[in-house]
């Protein structure tokens, strides 16, 4: 049996500032907007890392079931690895969507109950990310669906709980958190591009290739700190605190790091969209 520390380390807490930012950024376009409730927030904050977590489980569960994990290189894989059974990391798959499920239809229940629907989406894309027979991210489409549930849905998500309606600062946060998000992923699939051809994962880095996916990370964080111009408040440049973490993160992408030395690129790029989040979010606050 895994131990604890196994299974917190299969639940890769440092993937967690990708469901913490586009809580703070959207926290801080709604109180821009005079409607900050911070019950709500913690229930946002709940939905987005129950998710965050549950789809680390289940991309465990699915790539391990399937062999891809056979020769991962980075954080430990708990059924790859045999540290735990594949029914155990599903459970704990499901229990962690579960968690999110029940704090998001009381979010929903207090918001607009449409947001169910978006709900059960956004847990249907953490399942099938991997899992089923055809999962969309072994066809390059991982980048697609962070994009949307960890930038769009989540930061407008939490804005629209709070404050009853979005803003174009909203909009240009949720971008910038959906960019900061994929650069996240970018980078892990970059390290993974050897190991992930060879099991047949066709993730976008994959298909590009490691050249041009490193440029593409570049591009992402770039336009994501690009969208700041656009969010109407001059105290969002408290974004750019997290700019040297980001160019640290760029050079070593740029000059070809591979393997187990991309993982500080990845502790850095967190690190970087979480400090961002920080600062737009309290930007955005203190301009309304």
């Amino acid at each position: 049996m895994a131990s604890a520390g196994q299974w917190l380390e299969g639940a890769r807490p440092r993937t967690l500032p990708a469901a913490i930012s586009p809580v703070l950024a959207g926290t801080g376009a709604a109180a821009a907007l005079d409607g900050f409730a911070a019950g709500k927030a913690v229930l946002a904050l709940v939905v987005a890392l129950a998710l965050q977590v549950g789809v680390n489980f289940a991309n465990d569960y699915s790539d391990g079931v399937r062999g891809t994990d056979a020769a991962r290189v980075g954080p430990l894989r708990l059924v790859g690895s045999g540290a735990a059974t594949p029914p155990a990391v599903r459970a704990a798959a499901l229990a962690a969507f579960g968690v999110g499920a029940v704090a998001g239809l009381v979010l929903a229940l207090t918001s607009a109950w449409w947001l169910i629907v978006v709900g059960a989406a956004a847990v249907a894309a953490g399942w099938f990310y991997t899992g089923g027979p055809r999962p969309y991210g072994y066809r390059g489409l991982g980048e697609v669906s962070v994009f949307c549930f960890f930038g769009l849905v989540a930061v407008l998500g939490t804005t629209y709980t709070q404050a009853g309606r979005i803003s174009a600062a909203a909009v240009a946060a949720a971008v910038a958190m959906g960019l900061h998000a994929c650069a996240l992923l970018m980078a892990n699939n970059v390290r993974d591009v050897p190991t992930d051809a060879d099991a047949g994962k066709r993730t976008l880095a994959v298909r590009l290739g490691e050249g041009r996916s490193r440029v593409v990370y570049v591009a992402m964080v770039a336009v994501a700190y690009a969208s700041i111009a656009v969010m109407g408040a001059w105290a969002a440049l408290l974004g750019l605190a997290a700019a040297p973490l980001s160019i640290a993160a760029a050079r070593s992408m740029l000059r070809g790091t591979r393997g187990l030395a991309l993982i500080p690129v990845l502790r850095l790029t967190g690190q970087a969209q979480l400090l961002f989040a920080v600062g737009i979010g309290v930007g955005l606050a203190l301009s309304g």
